[in-house]
Formats: C-alpha cells, structure tokens, sequence
C-alpha cells in the first residue's frame, strides 16, 4: 500500500491513499458548508481513526528502538546517534523559535487589535488552567523525572512515547548487552511482533479517508469557512513561517545532505495530507518510519531519532510558540523590551521540550510560557483558543516534516544513509 511503501509499478489512481485523501478532504469542506449540524456529528470518525492509530504507535516504538539497538550490537554507535541528534534538536529548535520571533516582530500580526486583557473571558481557559500551572511550577527537575516510568505497562497502557522510548532503550540495550541464543530469541520474537503489528497498521491506514473525512466536515461545520476572519492575518503568517521554514531552512540542511527537499515531500505526500486533515502527527507515525527504511535510512537510525524527535524535535510548534506569545503582546499593547524577547526566546526553549502527552499540548505551553513573563497578560492566550486547530494543522504537518529531515540528515552524518537507494525511491517521484 502507497501509505507504507513506494510501489516499483504505477497502481490504480483509485488505490491512491494520496488522492483518497483529497476526495475525503474535499467532501468534508462539502458536507460542512451543506449540513453543519450533521458534519458536527462526524468527528466520531476522526476519533475513532486516532483512537486506533494510538492503540499501536507505542507497541510499535518499542520493537523498533528494541530492535535497532539489538541489531547495531555496537553501544558506542547508538551512543553516538542519540549525542548527534539531541545537538541538531537543538539548534534548529532555536532556529525555528527565532524565526517565530523574526516574523512576529516584523509582520506585526497584533498591531492595531487593541484588546483589553481585563475584559477577555477567563473562564475559556478552563481546561487548560490547572495543566499550565502543574507543568509551569514542575521545572527541569520534574520533566527529566517524569521521563521515566512508574512502570512499563504503565507507560504502554498511557500511551506516551517518550517513555516508552525511554524503556525500550533500557532494554534494547541489555538485550545487545546480553548476546548469545537468550538474546537472539528475545531479539527474533520483537522482530516477528514489529512485523505482526505493521500488518495491522496497513490496515489500519485504509480508514485514513474516513478519519480525514470527520476530521474537516466537523471543521467547517462547527467553525465555518469564515471562522477565521478575526484572526487570520496571524492563521496566514504562521502558514507562511511554515512553509519558509520546511523549503528554506530545512531544504537546505536537506541539499547538504544531497535531497532535494520538494522530491522528499512528495514521497511523504500521503501522510502529510493525513496529518493535516486530521492535525495529528501520531496518525502515520508508524507508516514513516517504515517510509524512511524503505528510503533507505538504516533502521536503527529511524527508531531512536523518530520517536525521540516527536518529543524533543518540535520545529513547527517552536515557530508558534514565540510568534503566538509576541502576537499577544502586540493585541494587548504590552510593549515587549529587548530582554523580554531575549527571556522568550530562552524560556521558549525549555517549554518546547515540555509538549509532548500534556493534554491540549500548544495551549498548556502556550500558557505556561506565559506565567514566566509577567509584562505579558497571561489571560491573552483567549485570544488565539479560536484558531487553535486550524494552527494545529500546519502545526502537525511541520513537526512530521522536521522529525523525518531530521532523520534523514542524522543518517547521513553518521553515514547510515543509502545515498544511491535515495536517490532511485525520490526519483520516481518525477516519473
């Protein structure tokens, strides 16, 4: 299936998860305009395509960093990808905050709104209140804590990945630690497992038009397509810092690694056109990875940066973080001063790394990035609660687009890239 593999011979248009996609995305906007009440109702369909994709994403982490680091057998090398990759997280990390920080500052997208912060409705921050003050007063300490699992079924039955990484590293090492016929049996029965589980993602995945279907007609219907007139000049400018990031900033770490980025897009073309319908990144976690391998990535190098990234490597979601918070300075008049920005550009940098499994994530960041900076009212987060998920789209898509340069890139400086199969799978793009 085109979602998981790139098919040597040209299938069927009608078998395109791709153009799948488009239909359902297209009937979606169709039915939300034609019965909204009705297009409301089928955000079951979203739910229940995510519901399934979660119930494997983490099973599946764990036999592939299981794996990989069983099939390296060299420590030092695995050592050496993780040091890699938690330098590159960092660095384009901050290079998408400044950028948030850039754009905002220049565009302005604030200007001119002149809200009042003690008139906005606090009780719309409800749900996300008590998140944002646990996560704000836990600090570094507590993060790093919160890393390890009180137990791994526990962190499998919560389905948050980066503790599962965390455990599946423990025990992928032990396991190239212990060697010898114990370990190959261990070793053979994640693989047949990861095999078993991928069977069912590719099953899984045909549902992918039904899932983008309830995803959009509840949109358009709840929202409508002129929900965004108030703030769509902020909408507008966090695309368009998307897309500069993904082709400028991105395209050109991927030309060192000799990709061109816009052949790299189209191969990944299907499960971006999930991700943005749905505005879930975990939707085709599963499906890129075997992507990546199929590319030509080694294994090993897919299953510690993927699922390490989707925590740490949150590119689009640092280019909203800065740009939303300067954006609420501007709406309510708060004039921000060079060490304000600086004190954004540093706390941002830590808050990002928080994101991962707090629930309604952008928003309790957002918010706790806030209660840090007190010449800015916290209470403007209202302001942008209404955009919030059709920012959380593009916010998706650039975080999957990073996550899978990263990867490719970390490949290639460790020399775990196969340059010709790279080439041969993009090619074919063209064709």
């Amino acid at each position: 299936m085109d979602a998981i593999t790139a098919p040597a011979r040209r299938k069927p248009l009608i078998n395109s998860l791709f153009l799948q996609v488009l239909v359902a995305l297209a009937l979606g906007v169709v039915l939300g305009m034609a019965a909204p009440a009705f297009s409301v109702q089928l955000k079951v369909l979203s739910d229940g395509f995510l519901k399934l994709i979660s119930m494997i994403v983490a099973p599946i982490v764990f036999c592939v960093v299981v794996n990989g680091i069983a099939g390296v057998g060299d420590l030092r090398k695995v050592g050496r990808v993780g040091v890699k990759a938690l330098i590159y997280f960092e660095v384009v990390t901050t290079a998408a905050l400044a950028l948030g920080l850039l754009l905002a500052l220049v565009a302005g997208p604030g200007h001119g709104m002149n809200i009042d912060a003690s008139k906005l409705d606090a009780g719309a921050m409800g749900s996300y209140a008590d998140n944002a003050h646990k996560l704000q007063g836990a600090g570094i300490g507590s993060f790093i804590l919160n890393i390890v699992p009180t137990t791994s079924i526990d962190a499998l039955a919560r389905n948050d990945v980066l503790q599962v990484l965390f455990f599946a590293i423990l025990f992928g090492t032990s396991l190239a630690l212990v060697g010898g016929e114990k370990a190959e049996k261990v070793s053979s029965f994640v693989d047949a497992v990861a095999t078993i589980l991928f069977k069912t993602m590719s099953l899984i995945v045909r549902l992918a038009p039904l899932g983008v279907l309830g995803a959009v007609a509840y949109t358009v219907g709840k929202y409508g397509v002129g929900s965004l007139q108030q703030l769509v000049s902020l909408v507008v400018l966090y695309y368009a810092a998307v897309a500069v990031f993904v082709i400028v900033v991105l395209g050109g770490i991927m030309r060192m690694a000799g990709i061109n980025i816009f052949r790299f897009l189209a191969y990944l073309r299907a499960e971006l056109a999930i991700v943005l319908a749905t505005a879930s990144s975990d939707a085709v976690l599963p499906q890129v990875m075997r992507k990546l391998e199929h590319l030509g990535v080694r294994k090993s190098v897919v299953g510690l940066v993927i699922p390490t990234g989707y925590s740490f490597n949150l590119d689009a979601f640092s280019i909203y973080l800065t740009l939303a918070v300067v954006f609420i300075a501007q709406a309510t008049n708060t004039p921000l001063s060079l060490g304000d920005l600086l004190v954004v550009l540093g706390v941002s940098l830590l808050t990002s790394k928080g994101a991962h499994g707090v629930p309604g994530s952008a928003i309790v960041i957002l918010a706790a990035t806030l209660n840090t900076i007190p010449a800015i009212p916290a209470i403007g987060l209202v302001l942008v609660l209404s955009v919030d998920w059709f920012i959380g789209m593009a916010r998706a898509v650039g975080n999957l687009v990073g996550n899978c340069v990263a990867t490719v890139v970390i490949a290639a400086w460790e020399g775990d890239l196969d340059r010709a199969r790279a080439a041969e799978v993009l090619g074919e793009m063209t064709e």
